[in-house]
């Protein structure tokens, strides 16, 4: 499948994807990072910083970042690792994954460089597949151990979601999980809520989390469906209002329509020996929900029983 490649000016080259009945995706070969998803009626489903930096090196606050080999500071790396912040190439040859169906996609690849290895000295190959289809994006990382000893590594798919207020949203499927607050020196704690709702900063790692979470955002009648594969973790983050102000790439008001929901492997790094390759998968959907016959059922959007 031919790739449609698009550059201009001073910004990172970019691949734009887009299906049949109209959803599109932007993935820039920069960070591998996608950086906007919009359904068949052209709505933003993906956060975007007012204040974004869009010039290397400097990451890009907004869309899909992928954190690896490390996630925040949990470890010696720059915060997030350094993959967010390095120039991919588009993968000649990205088997052994099946070509998918009446789907628009790319797949990418990045490789360790000398100037990698003197901070992190493990040979890899990071390759992510991203798919645009009905109402869906897919993104497949797998990362492959070259090298002629193992490692280990975490990652993330830091996923930033756009929403109408994210104090009016509730997450649903992490209830009576632990977490890690890193507000509060990595204590652990169990969730006591009944549904997470916002009112404040957070930052948690919830642990052995399902494979599905959603995010209902009653304002727009819909509801942001995770659902992930190889990464057991799952990281909430919103700064609120004195943190974002002091983010010097985000808007003083931006916190208000986002939140980060990510599928992530932290608590137990992933451990790779020699030749060995690790897949992971997440696939964001969005599923219309309507209120006038009140409250949605979230055990019906995460498939419970």
């Amino acid at each position: 499948m031919a790739v449609n490649i698009i550059n201009d000016g001073d910004r990172s080259p970019r691949v734009v994807l887009s299906e049949p009945t109209g959803s599109t995706a932007e993935v820039l070969l920069y960070g591998g990072q996608v950086v906007s998803w919009k359904n068949e009626r052209r709505e933003e489903l993906l956060f975007m910083s007012s204040k974004a930096v869009w010039k290397p090196p400097k990451s890009i606050r907004g869309g899909i970042p992928i954190c690896f080999p490390q996630v925040a500071n949990f470890g010696a790396l720059e915060q997030h690792g350094f993959a967010r912040n390095r120039l991919w190439s588009i993968d000649e040859d990205p088997s052994p994954l099946p070509p998918p169906n009446n789907q628009s996609m790319v797949d990418l690849v990045l490789k360790s460089t000398e100037e990698d290895l003197k901070t992190w000295p493990h040979r890899f190959e990071l390759r992510l597949r991203v798919i645009v289809g009905v109402g869906k994006l897919t993104l497949i990382p797998r990362v492959r151990n070259v090298d002629s000893k193992g490692f280990s590594f975490s990652i993330a798919l830091h996923n930033y979601f756009s929403l109408s207020d994210v104090s009016e949203v509730r997450v649903e499927g992490l209830e009576t999980l632990d977490y890690f607050d890193n507000l509060l020196m990595r204590e652990r704690y169990t969730e006591q809520a009944d549904a997470i709702t916002f009112d404040g900063d957070i930052d948690r790692v919830y642990l052995s989390t399902p494979n599905k979470i959603a995010i209902i955002d009653h304002e727009r009648k819909r509801t942001i469906v995770l659902r992930k594969e190889g990464m057991v973790d799952a990281v909430v983050w919103n700064p609120w209002d004195k943190k974002s102000k002091a983010i010097q790439d985000l808007g003083d008001e931006d916190y208000k329509t986002m939140l980060c929901l990510d599928a992530a492997a932290i608590e137990n790094p992933i451990s790779l020996k020699p030749n060995q390759e690790w897949k992971g998968r997440q696939e964001l959907s969005i599923v219309s929900s309507s209120y006038f016959s009140g409250q949605l059922d979230p055990r019906k959007v995460l498939g419970l029983r």
